[in-house]
């Protein structure tokens, strides 16, 4: 029997780009010659949904609401459905402008009487200012923003109170230690946006009749969409065999007992899919008795149980193939601005190719995280050179040069190889990615990164204090984050940090002095984008395992049938942590567009809080030390810049004549000059040529030396010297 396979993502995730789990998958099944077809179902129904004939069944369906309880409706919902003929008008105009097709019309938005405006565009006033900074076209992307989300507010009231444009009836995936309430749903009436999904799938199931229907599950607010498609197949198709895998069953279904689950679904898979789905292809296809799964759950005999009994290995990652984005509709996704922060932007703005620079974490210590886990656990980078191809492949496949490395956290020295490879190939791309602030990332390191692409990184600062630091284990200092971070954003990179609170043993003046080092660091201009998460306590963490070493209790030792990662605690400080988050995130958005720096912490709560005890100037003094003078011998030294046009003259002084040598580079922006004696000038043209980042080839700092003491003496002066000084300015690094 032939194997044909249909893989997608549920609603709802992203609108700018696919999720990758799909192409992952798509790119491994293709090593393999298995025919596979995917689909976004999230960015089908957004389409379908907002589109004049969507928008127009829409107010016909929730037209009945304002006939019979017309009173409990907000005025804000009775506004948008008097402005329904301008919504229908508008509609199509203003998706195709924000798919990229549509540009001009951006003329028309920003006169503000083109969109109708309900209570989104209240916030406008607030951010007036900032669209002096904008262009026409991002301040009518954020305009558009506004007007799909008071669309969105109007379904949430009269149509379908789970919707959500990056998740759909996410309540119900959340910390679902029991199936009963998703079980429950599952049983009613397909809601609004059911009907529309299943419209889609059954039309998708017909044209790919696949034998094999994998659903990528990877957040909480795509669980529930995922069953009522399996649900569908299930009754209407009930020989396709169906599995699930990704983030959400990674993480919360470990310890899966709840055999209704398997009315819906014939397998679930864990961790990394490529062996569980060869495998699963295997069984599905194969007549033997004895079949082999990979980390897998199934019903056998009326209960659940947990197979891993393949001899198969987990692939390395050069052999899993380069993500295959073909069958998705690129060119229909929808960028959007929510928010006017340029590095919020980078995650809902834009096209972006996703690959991983490495399995897994190179630090995996980190304790609220889930370290005992293959996906952080198990580390593998990828070679830079196969890195470079896969985006050469990726490019010529998708016609988009943006790419986003989604690792848990890059390492330093594969990003340093990548980014040489990728100036070596002279590749014009830019990309992103996560990492540690590592002390690693030197000025010249970071300039490096940029010239290669590097546009913006995110890393955990978590919680600003050097004692929850340790206890985290993070392997970092507030102050070594503060100068890394001055590298990143002094080298033109932005800046975006995780912030965290209510970490087990925190205390209220912790908090405090952790807003004060956030207020300082984004004051000295060194962070540009954060974001405060509320510390979650998840099973598979150090936290999670042992509470008793962080002064945590579980609530209860009992293991859930269905999801199991999110646990409720009780923490020994018994401090509510719940009332800090308006104030610190209210601060933060000030913070981020450069105001209110001036504003005593105590402005930002509406309760008392203790005075700081953090220096006002800690982080700037942290930036005042000098960098010490040594050059670790097997650092590599790379020139970014061109040849020079070399001229030679002569200096004449009080009878002395000297032979010079001038050299005159052009750099990107502007031309320079430095002068040498000849013999030295000539030496520096020949070491540039050998040190330019287009060899393949690297000298070490000690090579360089060596060299240069073959002909002259005292190469620290050489080195040291305002000429040198002048190329080091210019892209002479030393890494």
């Amino acid at each position: 029997m032939k194997t044909k396979l249909f893989v997608i993502t549920p609603p709802f995730t992203q609108l700018n780009t696919p999720y990758p789990a799909t192409a992952y998958i798509k790119g491994f099944l293709n090593t393999k010659n298995v025919e596979s077809v995917q689909a976004d179902l999230g960015i089908d129904v957004i389409l379908e949904l907002f589109s004049k004939k969507g928008l127009n069944d829409l107010f016909q369906v929730s037209s009945f609401k304002f006939q019979v309880v017309s009173n409990e409706i907000s005025d804000n919902s009775k506004r948008i459905f008097a402005l329904q003929d301008e919504y229908i008008k508008t509609i199509d105009a203003v998706i195709q402008f924000l798919q990229g097709k549509n540009p001009t019309l951006a003329l028309q938005i920003c006169q503000e009487d083109f969109l109708p405006e309900a209570s989104r565009f209240a916030q406008l006033e607030e951010l007036d200012w900032a669209f002096g900074t904008m262009g026409t076209q991002d301040k009518a992307k954020h305009l558009a923003t506004l007007y799909l989300e008071d669309i969105s507010d109007y379904i949430v009231e009269c149509v379908d109170e789970n919707f959500g444009f990056s998740r759909y009836a996410e309540r119900l995936g959340r910390s679902a230690n029991s199936f009963d309430e998703l079980y429950q749903a599952l049983q009613q009436d397909l809601t609004y946006i059911d009907s529309i999904l299943i419209s889609l799938l059954q039309k998708k199931i017909q044209e790919v009749q696949p034998t094999l229907f994998l659903i990528s599950v990877p957040f909480p607010g795509n669980l529930y969409s995922a069953f009522r498609c399996a649900q569908w197949v299930k009754q209407n198709h009930p020989g396709i065999k169906i599995s699930m895998g990704g983030g959400f069953p990674n993480t919360e279904l470990r310890s899966l007992s709840d055999k209704r689950v398997f009315e819906f679904f014939d397998f679930i898979t864990l961790d990394d899919g490529e062996v569980p789905i060869e495998e699963l292809i295997n069984a599905v296809t194969s007549s033997e008795a004895e079949k082999q799964y990979k980390r897998t759950f199934l019903l056998e005999n009326g209960e659940v149980v947990y197979k891993n009994n393949s001899l198969k290995h987990d692939y390395k990652q050069a052999y899993v193939g380069t993500p295959d984005y073909s069958d998705l509709p690129l060119d229909k996704y929808i960028s959007v601005i929510e928010i006017v922060n340029p590095m919020h932007r980078m995650w809902s703005d834009g096209r972006w190719n996703k690959l991983t620079m490495a399995h897994g974490c190179y630090w995996g210590k980190c304790t609220f995280c889930d370290i005992s886990l293959d996906y952080i656990k198990v580390y593998e980078p990828v070679a830079a050179n196969l890195l470079c191809d896969r985006m050469e492949d990726l490019i010529q496949q998708t016609g988009q040069n943006g790419f986003h490395f989604v690792d848990e956290a890059a390492p330093p020295a594969l990003m340093r190889a990548l980014a040489l490879e990728i100036l070596r190939r002279k590749l014009a791309v830019t990309w992103w990615t996560n990492i540690r602030f590592e002390k690693s990332f030197s000025a010249d390191l970071c300039l490096l990164l940029k010239a290669s692409g590097c546009i913006a990184v995110s890393g955990g600062l978590e919680v600003a204090s050097d004692r929850l630091l340790k206890l985290i284990d993070k392997g970092v200092t507030v102050e070594q984050v503060a100068k890394v971070t001055r590298n990143f954003t002094e080298a033109g990179i932005m800046v975006h940090a995780y912030l965290m609170y209510g970490y087990p043993t925190q205390t209220v003046q912790e908090t405090v002095d952790s807003l004060e080092m956030v207020r300082q660091l984004f004051e000295a201009g060194v962070l540009q984008s954060g974001f405060w998460h509320q510390f979650a306590m998840t099973a598979h963490s150090p936290v999670g395992l042992y509470p008793e070493k962080f002064g945590v209790t579980k609530a209860t030792e009992t293991i859930g049938t269905f999801a199991n990662n999110d646990i409720e605690y009780t923490d020994s400080t018994g401090i509510n942590h719940d009332k800090f988050s308006f104030g610190l995130k209210k601060s933060l958005f000030n913070f981020m567009h450069g105001i209110c720096f001036d504003y005593e912490l105590q402005e930002w709560f509406d309760f008392k809080i203790p005075k700081t005890k953090i220096d006002p100037d800690f982080i700037f003094n942290a930036l005042q030390e000098e960098n010490d003078f040594n050059t670790k011998p097997n650092a590599k030294v790379v020139w970014l810049g061109g040849k020079p046009f070399a001229e030679s003259f002569s200096k004449s002084k009080k009878g002395h004549t000297w032979e010079m040598m001038s050299l005159t580079f052009h750099d990107k922006k502007e031309s320079f000059t430095i002068q040498t004696n000849k013999n030295e000038g000539e030496w520096l043209v020949e070491m540039l040529k050998k040190i330019t980042v287009a060899n393949s080839k690297h000298y070490t700092f000690q090579e360089i030396k060596t060299d240069f003491e073959t002909q002259f003496d005292d190469f620290e002066l050489f080195w040291y010297s305002k000429p040198v000084n002048t190329l080091r300015e210019f892209g002479l690094l030393v890494l």
